[in-house]
């Protein structure tokens, strides 16, 4: 609850003395610190997913692939025949298609749940600590270099339409971009889309080249999938293609060593 004498020595912009709604902090420090956390909450799952169906695509068939060359190695170490070992990777690559669909589209309800979870908590402090909220929001303009009347014109206009000032708190202060969430589903089928591209090429290479195809169609398939997200993202795409082949061909490299060693 906000104390009234906190209230009363609020100049008419929102400077006033740390109330307890920032904890402690000014009020420019309260915003920086809100930013931050709106950060964390955007990226929470982005390192284990990337976000959109494309990226979703992309990283799956990436793990598809991978997964895909390591069960083949273990299968043709141990001397599993042929037509046993296409069976054995059917059989899971079936599971495993299903597992990151329904792991991509869980992820995306959690964050949804959490952007949701977050905006309702936005909603309460403007309910209940308005005062705050437009100091909060007079220093987020003041450091864009609005002032002077133009900055009171502003803020009164803002803090006129609760919505509106939702929106601009949850975009401005937290750094959440709002209507650019896809639905989770999408992202749960775009991730459905890149395991089975990824099964079905991983499955002709076999077919073409029954010894080496798995491992040609493996780094292919991370080769190019590491291509198309380093290019959607503007990131360099030679070095997303040669870090992503060299982690793989490390992996592989140490796997296929330690089932040698220990299968002698």
């Amino acid at each position: 609850m906000v104390n009234e004498k906190d209230s009363d020595n609020s100049d008419e912009f929102g400077k006033q003395e740390t109330p307890s709604h920032f904890e402690g902090k000014s009020a420019l420090d309260h915003v920086v610190t809100k930013q931050a956390e709106g950060l964390l909450a955007s990226e929470e799952f982005h390192s284990e997913e990337a976000p959109g169906h494309l990226f979703a695509a992309c990283d799956t068939a990436k793990e598809t692939a991978v997964a895909l060359l390591f069960l083949w190695t273990v299968l043709a170490i141990a001397a599993v025949p042929f037509g046993t070992t296409l069976f054995i990777l059917a059989v899971f690559s079936v599971g495993w298609a299903l597992w990151k669909a329904g792991r991509s589209a869980r992820l995306g309800w959690s964050r949804l749940e959490r952007l949701h979870r977050i905006a309702e908590e936005e909603r309460w402090e403007i309910q209940h600590h308005r005062d705050q909220e437009k100091s909060e929001l007079t220093e987020l303009y003041r450091a864009k270099g609005f002032e002077g009347k133009l900055l009171e014109d502003v803020i009164d206009t803002l803090m006129a339409d609760e919505d509106r000032l939702l929106t601009v708190m949850l975009e401005e202060e937290l750094g959440l971009q709002l209507g650019q969430q896809q639905h989770p589903l999408i992202q749960g089928f775009g991730s459905l889309i890149g395991s089975l591209v990824a099964i079905a090429l991983a499955f002709l290479f076999v077919w073409l080249l029954p010894v080496y195809g798995m491992g040609v169609a493996a780094f292919i398939i991370v080769g190019v999938s590491s291509a198309i997200a380093a290019r959607r993202e503007n990131n360099q795409t030679v070095h997303a293609i040669v870090w992503n082949i060299g982690i793989a061909g490390l992996s592989f490299g140490i796997l296929y060593f330690l089932i040698k060693i220990f299968n002698q």
